[in-house]
């Protein structure tokens, strides 16, 4: 009967909640259709979310923006994602807050990974942890470098879309405006709006000059240039192709050869920034690993030696990270965002005193030594002053001395502390010692220690002066009744602690080292100006070609002439840019005397070919004919434009990978196996002469 109550029970219970299920349904469609539904839908729609990405990000901008550490962080980023983003105030601010959010989400789990790896040794752990900080530049470009190659890729799809357009309107300004409607690619759309504004305006000359500062890249430069000549002069038919549509397609080819040099510029240095850092991270467990299985390298992971090691592996990591950074540079929006309005260099450079001692140090214009800086800071499309780069290399190597004699002294104190802490042992060790031998080894220190402290700071003392003091006990009783053989050895052990004590000091040969590492710390910044000149030597090459592909754009639009074409390569050259831009403002006084001088201030011979073309066009014969080689001849220059970039690409990966490896050799080679082997045979030596001794 109870059985069969439940039993009703349930099913009653079942039954009232499919009712109430089927009742919510009813009224809910029934709510639905009402006006009080419908207003309720319309506030919602005004609420503000209790959460939100977006709302989370502008808030978090603003939060970083009042922050000082975040502050610098930040600022870099907005100048380049401005450019990206043409304007766009709100999402420039969401992905700056975005990316800087992401990077920290990476920064501290490492920071605090740092300080569990190396908490007993404050000394790496601090250095790592300032060395962190560059890693945040790593981190944010890369995250900003993937969208600008995303707009590189929209722009190609773009430009397709700008043929069939064009081919509907048959107008440039009315193709753009149309293909810029497209949400599926914003980025390129706010680019396209930007541009379809500059042909449209009253002045599109004065407006296009100002999106030259604007654009984010040099292929939307050109873009904008066709488009703004071919609206003012017509498009022309060429072998009954329109002459708009073949600049587009030589653009187009143009950005596909640098999608294909950045995937495998990307590629090749994958994590290679990251692999020059990842060996600071083993330091720590590799000593506790040694120094766990075989005792004997202890004395090395803990005493100066084995500091030294660890202070080279920091600076030859700190080296390579920043070289692998400056080979990777892929040329894109981060060459010129840079701040160079009021940095900190330019607020010291403006207090009088600073300013006097730097003035000291500046070659004067006009010297050997002047032009070699100023050619090498040219070499290098450097943004900086003389006085910045000044100001640079004198606090460096004030900066560099001042860690230098901390770091020796410091290095002198762990000797010392060493001396003190070691487990004397009065036997080889070839492996671990057990806890029995370790509690004996300490007990020995520590009635060296007594002796240590008592007779330290003598200069002069003899091992007849410590047996005297082990044997008198009035220091401790722990020789008074041991053999003179037994005093006798631990005298010797005893002044050589004493001894090591004593000389642990400050030599002038070590303040010498400091100043040595201050001098290097000083033409640091210059050398680094020669690598990223040297750098950029390989590049020539892709330049030069590029300027070819804007010669092959412009030569066949009719009114244009050789200053329009000097202009135009001004305008997108990097590494050329200083000569051509005295070029274009000589041009005026005397078109072949500007060409002549340009000749003369190169040496890179296509260059100097090219100009030689140009030369031919001032007065001789057309454009068209002074660059037909160019047209016959393109296919060739697109086969030698992609084997440039292979083998820059090859050699570039080759210096990256030797580079971003060194750190890592140096890790497992200077700072475990010749320690261990070296080591490792010197005590196995001292053991074997040992048991000889005994034997006999």
């Amino acid at each position: 009967m109870n059985d069969d109550m439940l039993l009703y029970l349930m099913m009653g219970v079942g039954a009232l909640f499919v009712f109430i299920i089927i009742a919510y349904f009813i009224i809910k469609n029934k709510s639905q259709n009402s006006e009080i539904a419908q207003i309720r839908k319309l506030q919602e729609g005004t609420k503000e979310k209790s959460f939100s990405l977006e709302i989370l990000y502008q808030k978090l901008y603003t939060f970083y923006l009042k922050t000082p550490f975040f502050k610098r962080y930040l600022l870099k980023l907005r100048r380049r994602l401005a450019i990206i983003n043409v304007e766009d105030e709100y999402l420039t601010r969401r992905q700056a807050a975005k990316i800087l959010t992401n990077t920290l989400l990476i920064v501290i789990p490492l920071a605090i990974l740092i300080i569990i790896i190396t908490h007993n040794n404050t000394l790496l752990m601090v250095m790592l942890l300032v060395f962190e900080l560059f890693m945040i530049d790593t981190f944010m470009d890369g995250m900003v470098d993937k969208l600008d190659n995303k707009l590189l890729k929209e722009q190609i799809e773009f430009f397709s879309e700008i043929r069939h357009a064009y081919h509907e309107f048959n107008m440039v300004e009315e193709a753009i405006y149309q293909v810029a409607q497209d949400d599926d690619k914003p980025e390129m759309s706010r680019q396209a709006e930007k541009i379809y504004e500059v042909l449209i305006s009253n002045d599109p000359e004065s407006e296009l000059e100002k999106y030259y500062d604007i654009a984010p890249n040099s292929y939307l430069k050109e873009f904008a240039g066709i488009s703004y000549l071919t609206k003012e002069f017509g498009d022309r038919k060429i072998d009954n192709s329109s002459l708009y549509l073949k600049n587009l397609n030589n653009i187009t080819q143009e950005m596909q050869l640098e999608i294909l040099k950045r995937d495998k510029l990307d590629y090749t240095f994958q994590s290679l920034a990251v692999i020059s850092i990842v060996p600071m991270l083993f330091i720590e467990p590799i000593k506790n690993w040694a120094s766990s299985q075989f005792s004997f390298t202890e004395a090395f992971y803990n005493g100066k030696n084995g500091m030294l090691v660890q202070i080279l592996l920091l600076i030859v990591t700190f080296v390579c990270y920043i070289l692998t950074r400056k080979l990777k540079d892929n040329g894109s929006t981060n060459m010129n965002t840079k701040n160079t309005k009021n940095p900190w260099q330019e607020k010291l450079y403006k207090i009088p005193v600073i300013k006097k001692v730097i003035n000291l140090f500046i070659p004067n214009k006009g010297t050997k030594e002047y032009r070699t800086l100023t050619k090498n800071m040219k070499n290098a499309a450097s943004k900086d002053k003389i006085e910045w780069i000044y100001i640079n290399r004198i606090t460096l190597c004030i900066l560099i001395f001042i860690v230098s004699v901390f770091l020796i002294g410091q290095l002198h104190q762990i000797t010392i502390n060493n001396v003190y802490t070691d487990p004397t042992v009065t036997f080889n060790v070839l492996g671990e010692m057990n806890d029995k031998d370790k509690k004996t080894a300490m007990e020995l220190t520590e009635s060296d220690n007594q002796y240590i402290r008592k007779l330290k700071g003598n200069s002069k003392i003899t091992q007849a002066d410590v047996e005297k003091a082990m044997k008198s006990g009035k220091i401790n009783k722990d020789y008074v009744n041991s053999k003179d053989a037994e005093i006798e050895t631990a005298a010797i052990r005893i002044l050589g602690k004493i001894e090591k004590v004593n000389t642990e000091k400050m030599q002038w040969f070590e303040f010498l080292i400091a100043m040595v590492l201050g001098v290097i710390a000083y033409n640091s910044p210059i050398w680094l100006l020669k690598f990223q000149a040297k750098m950029r030597e390989m590049e020539m090459e892709d330049e030069v070609m590029q300027f070819n592909t804007i010669i092959l754009m412009l030569m066949k639009i009719e009114r244009v002439n050789v200053e329009i074409i000097l202009e135009w390569l001004e305008r997108y050259a990097n590494i050329f840019k200083e000569p051509i831009s005295k070029c274009v403002n000589n041009y005026e006084s005397g078109a072949w005397e500007a060409l002549e001088q340009l000749k003369e201030d190169v040496t890179y011979q296509p260059l100097i070919r090219i100009v030689e073309s140009l030369q031919a066009a001032v007065e001789k014969i057309p454009i068209a004919d002074a660059f037909d080689e160019l047209d016959t001849e393109r296919d060739y220059y697109q086969e030698k434009r992609k084997e440039s970039n292979e083998r820059l690409i090859a050699k570039k990966g080759k210096i990256g990978k030797a580079i971003g490896f060194a750190p890592m050799v140096i890790l497992f080679v200077g700072y475990l196996i010749v320690p261990l082997v070296f080591i490792g045979l010197t005590s196995m030596t001292e053991t074997f002469d040992s048991m000889t001794t005994m034997q006999k």
